[in-house]
């Protein structure tokens, strides 16, 4: 049985696939399987898989059914007592499975294992500042669940995961879009610690096609986790964390909810989430200013955040 098994989750990208399947074959880890996932390519992608001999197993899906349902068809697959995540147009630096299982033997607690990283462009040179409007995600290592709530601090390519954490929470949920792999590190977290490798080790390529440029799709991704979020409220306060530290993280999850039930078109709902968020934290001067927002036309709205 392998240690660890690698979902390669691929959908027109064949520009990238070779850089990204060298990463995963340049490991110094070599106890692994790689199980790849062709979510319905046009480009060649599957036809490039079909020939590459490196792989363990190769799952072709008739059309394209997303990347957390492709996931969930090679998570069904895997043997290994880890699993990782690879988007097929990121790369992996030769340590990166090396360095976390490290982590793992120090920290036999934890149930995830990031690591630090770089936003890289087509060409694969490091991009500097913040292209995705967000620094690279990352954590300390230990009780990452408030910082959760506040946005998603793990790279789903960074992510070292043991397999029991999958069969005790569940599978991803298919039906986000883009931030599906995020609702799965809350539910991991709320379990277990999560431990972080503070070294530029998973490289996130940033090209005119990623699924994060869809903004219409996550904002709609973005009100249906965080009204989730909301839904865990009790459980994560009966958890017997800092009540103080989750109001402020609750705070901002409402907050947050607000600005994106009016970008979503949903002006009420909107200014009772910023009241709810001012409820828990009355001194939040920006759900004071947003609330006031909900009563321009949304595009104004949008220029004005």
């Amino acid at each position: 049985m392998p240690k660890v098994s690698i979902l390669l989750t691929c959908y027109n990208h064949l520009r990238f696939l070779g850089p990204c399947l060298d990463s995963v074959f340049s490991q110094t880890f070599r106890d692994f399987e790689v199980i790849a996932v062709d979510d319905g390519s046009t480009d060649g992608t599957r036809e490039a898989l079909a020939g590459e001999t490196r792989l363990d197993r190769l799952i072709l899906t008739e059309s394209n059914v997303g990347t957390y349902q492709a996931l969930n068809l090679a998570l069904a697959e895997a043997r290994g007592e880890f699993v990782a995540v690879l988007n097929d147009d990121d790369v992996w630096a030769p340590r990166k499975l090396e360095r976390q299982l490290e982590l793992f033997d120090a920290n036999p607690e934890i149930g995830l294992a990031h690591t630090d990283g770089w936003f890289i462009d087509g060409d694969g040179q490091r991009l500097e500042g913040t292209p995705l409007g967000f620094e690279f995600p990352r954590t300390e290592t230990g009780d990452v669940l408030p910082a959760l709530i506040y946005a998603n601090k793990i790279i789903a390519s960074a992510a070292l995961v043991r397999r029991r954490c999958f069969e005790e929470v569940g599978v991803f949920d298919p039906g986000y879009f883009g931030s599906g792999d995020w609702h799965m590190w809350l539910r991991v977290a709320e379990r277990w610690p999560v431990g972080f490798v503070p070294e530029p080790l998973t490289f996130y390529r940033v090209h005119g096609s990623n699924a994060s440029h869809k903004l219409e799709r996550i904002w709609r991704d973005d009100e249906r986790l965080r009204i989730w979020i909301r839904s865990k409220y009790a459980d994560y306060l009966a958890s017997g964390r800092d009540r103080r530290l989750l109001a402020r993280a609750f705070a901002h999850n409402e907050a947050c909810l607000g600005t994106v039930l009016m970008l979503n078109g949903k002006p009420r709902e909107a200014r009772r989430a910023y009241l709810r968020s001012l409820r828990l934290r009355p001194t939040r001067v920006k759900s004071v200013l947003r609330l006031v927002g909900t009563f321009l036309p949304r595009d104004l709205f949008r220029r004005w955040l």
